[in-house]
């Protein structure tokens, strides 16, 4: 149950952050699932590496939606041409 309360959240963080990002951003729900997803694993790292959050805590709904931020903007920098 577990694995499917994490895409559920994944799903509305990546949908959030492509809201928030401007310009197109493609991909359906499963795109926008591992999207949210790889946001929390950022927003954890940089929530840790500031102090925010201890070691095994994972980030908090808005540390997520601006990981997600983050990792769509160094992906937009490499999908350039």
């Amino acid at each position: 149950m577990h694995i499917v309360w994490m895409i559920i959240v994944g799903f509305f963080i990546g949908l959030i952050a492509k809201f928030l990002m401007p310009g197109r951003q493609g991909g359906g729900f499963i795109l926008t699932s591992l999207l949210g997803i790889i946001g929390s694993v950022v927003g954890t790292f940089i929530g840790q590496g500031l102090g925010w959050y201890n070691e095994g805590e994972p980030a908090g709904f808005i540390a997520s939606v601006v990981g997600a931020m983050i990792f769509l903007l160094i992906a937009r920098s490499f999908s350039k041409k």
